[in-house]
């Protein structure tokens, strides 16, 4: 049995994950699939001082007090940020790292770093009442759709899981100064096939930080493929447990 901690990325929540969880727990697999801070059940949470920290320390926290070892620890989109600061903490507890269609940071980087168009995201807190809430990013016509999901039941759905972002997620930096953290294995999976127009994904480096050869898989659908594709999700998942 191994234990899957998926996180979700910017404007989601754990519901992200309902098509996946039934078929990593009919597999013998335990897993945990938590909203962050100012999502989900946790919306009421949202506020100008959550940030990337906040996020990692949900994370955190979770792995702690569960008990959890041998993590193997998703990261979807903006989520790659977080997973990546909370195996910076406890890399003793993780087994993988796998970046999910992810943000893959360096030492220091901030999702403004390695998405630079994140800038009009926050320009548009700026200009809002609120000064720092970003809301979720609209539909796109086919086949951007809603993060890539373009199905009109299934964005109908997804709507009423998404909820507004503070802006200092995106601001805050990422630090990965632990040594330990460098061994962690990692898988990276990629959503291909409907990228927005303009859209430059960040080359994945030949050779991992532990020294090992790189390993990417692909699937050929939206951003959110836990949505559009679960099955094929859980079962690349699935070959990593």
């Amino acid at each position: 049995m191994s234990t899957y901690l998926l996180i979700h990325g910017a404007w989601h929540s754990g519901a992200s994950w309902e098509r996946v969880v039934p078929l990593l727990t009919a597999a013998g697999h335990r897993v945990f699939a938590p909203s962050l801070t100012g999502h989900g059940d946790k919306a009421e949470l949202l506020g100008p001082e959550v940030g990337l920290d906040t996020h990692a320390d949900d994370v955190v926290d979770l792995i702690t007090e569960e008990d959890l070892t041998e993590v193997i620890l998703v990261g979807h989109s903006y989520g790659g940020l977080v997973v990546s600061s909370a195996a910076n903490q406890i890399p003793d507890r993780i087994a993988r790292l796998v970046y999910l269609d992810a943000m893959v940071p360096e030492d220091g980087e901030s999702a403004l770093d390695i998405m630079p168009v994140t800038q009009v995201l926050l320009d548009m807190a700026v200009s809002s009442g609120t000064g720092w809430r970003i809301p979720p990013l609209p539909e796109l016509p086919p086949p951007g759709g809603l993060f890539g999901v373009t199905d009109p039941a299934d964005v109908a759905w997804l709507r009423t899981t998404l909820s507004d972002q503070s802006a200092r997620c995106l601001q805050q930096s990422v630090r990965l100064d632990n040594p330990a953290a460098r061994s962690i294995p990692r898988t990276h999976i990629h959503c291909v096939g409907s990228e927005p127009e303009g859209f430059e994904r960040r080359p994945v480096p030949a050779i991992q930080p532990n020294g090992t050869p790189v390993q990417v898989w692909e699937l050929e659908t939206g951003h959110d493929c836990m949505v559009t594709k679960p099955a094929e999700l859980a079962d690349l998942l699935l070959k990593l447990g």
